[in-house]
């Protein structure tokens, strides 16, 4: 598999942005490493271009008719590889090239189906979605048993002006949304891949557990009031060191301190140390002492097992390093000839894609809050991927809440990389 051609840009005319990025993938598609003729685009904008959405898609569709099929959506910020554009209008693009057959554009109005009539099974789906629709995690949940592994990956719409997405299909738009120019607003949309297309992706919390793991022994709505058979604010008091005789301090810490959740019978604390994909990390929103219990932001039950964590910098870049380190050690192989071994061993090997890492173009998707100081500066955290994945053609967005599998996130990084078949 070649790599995918892609491009980015900010400029405060949208025209002028998208020349930029057009001249960039036009350039890549020229060289004998870049797919050639890719029929499948990412598109996302940062929200100062929400308004001319439409006109940006017709654009890019008109100049690039070759690429059949669109989608993505709008943040806050959008990423490139190496770089983040927070807070300033800019786009970026990447021009897939996996086969016709083995992906589906969908939205709400040509809904994903287990299969079709050409006999597509969607294996994982990259889906966007808007934060306002109702019932949106269980929608999530549902779109991840229309497919054949249940993986999704993704994120929500974040704008300060539309929430829109792109979805459009084959002859400019999707059977079954009739006229639609293929700019959306509400509900889910994305594309579904289909077995051929190998995705290998993780989930990073950016936080480390500060205590042992704990079983809730009784709740109430959102309501923590046991922990291993103890009052849950003593609890938290004892596994955290805060003290409320020192009001000030007291809340400075709270304020820094998050539970991460898992269901009954997995575990929130994982052998590294790390929390797994399973754990949704979530605020402390109150406490109770009266009753002796800790309040949080989700609903929670008796048998569930819990961490008490901190988000800090040092967290956030060993944990997403820890990620990127995971999606190399599955795509290289075993046993490699002697002249790759050296390449990879190499000093400089993680400034360029080796063909034993296979990887063609990669999908993040970070959370609005994540973004520039988080990591300690303006687009550390997309200079963290390149550093540990390599220089790999990248696109992504800065979301409201991200999507892994069949959940909801808050406050954390999902990456996900295409590639080839292994030999």
């Amino acid at each position: 598999m070649k790599l995918f051609p892609c491009a980015h840009a900010t400029h405060p005319q949208w025209a002028m942005a998208a020349g930029l990025v057009l001249a960039q993938l036009r350039a890549q598609m020229a060289l004998p490493e870049y797919a050639a003729s890719p029929t499948l685009g990412l598109l996302y904008i940062t929200d100062h271009y929400a308004p001319h959405a439409q006109d940006i898609l017709d654009h890019l569709g008109a100049e690039l008719p070759e690429v059949t099929d669109w989608a993505g959506t709008v943040g806050v910020g959008v990423a490139g590889s190496n770089v983040e554009y927070f807070d300033e209008p800019a786009l970026s693009v990447m021009l897939c090239a996996v086969p016709p057959d083995q992906y589906r554009v969908f939205s709400g109005v040509a809904p994903l189906g287990v299969g079709d009539a050409m006999g597509f099974e969607p294996h994982t789906a990259l889906v966007h979605a808007d934060a306002s629709t109702a019932d949106l995690a269980e929608l999530i949940a549902e779109m991840a048993q229309r497919t054949a592994t249940g993986y999704l990956f993704g994120g929500l719409a974040s704008s300060r002006t539309q929430p829109v997405q792109f979805a459009v299909g084959g002859n400019g738009n999707i059977k079954g949304q009739g006229a639609a120019g293929g700019v959306f607003r509400g509900g889910l949309s994305g594309v579904a891949f289909g077995e051929q297309v190998v995705l290998v992706s993780r989930v990073t919390q950016g936080c480390h557990p500060v205590a042992p793991q704990r079983v809730v022994t009784a709740a109430e709505g959102h309501v923590m009031q046991e922990l291993d058979g103890e009052p849950a604010l003593e609890v938290l008091l004892r596994d955290t060191g805060i003290s409320l005789d020192r009001p000030h301090e007291a809340m400075a810490a709270l304020r820094a301190t998050l539970v991460g959740l898992t269901p009954a019978g997995s575990d929130a604390v994982g052998r590294t140390g790390h929390f797994g994909a399973d754990v949704l990390v979530r605020h402390i929103i109150g406490l109770d002492p009266g009753r002796n219990a800790v309040a949080i932001a989700d609903r929670v039950e008796p048998g569930m097992r819990m961490a008490f964590c901190r988000r800090d910098v040092q967290a956030a870049r060993s944990d997403l390093v820890r990620i990127c380190s995971e999606i190399r050690e599955e795509l290289e192989p075993q046993e490699v000839s002697l002249p790759v071994a050296a390449a990879l061993a190499a000093p400089d090997a993680g400034a360029g894609p080796h063909p034993a890492r296979r990887i063609a173009g990669a999908v993040y998707v970070s959370c609005a809050g994540r973004g520039g100081p988080h990591f300690g500066g303006p687009s550390a955290e997309l200079q963290i991927v390149r550093r540990a994945l390599g220089d790999v053609p990248l696109v992504g967005f800065f979301a409201g809440g991200e999507i892994a599998r069949d959940h909801l996130y808050g406050y954390t990084g999902v990456l996900t990389v295409f590639c080839a078949a292994a030999p």
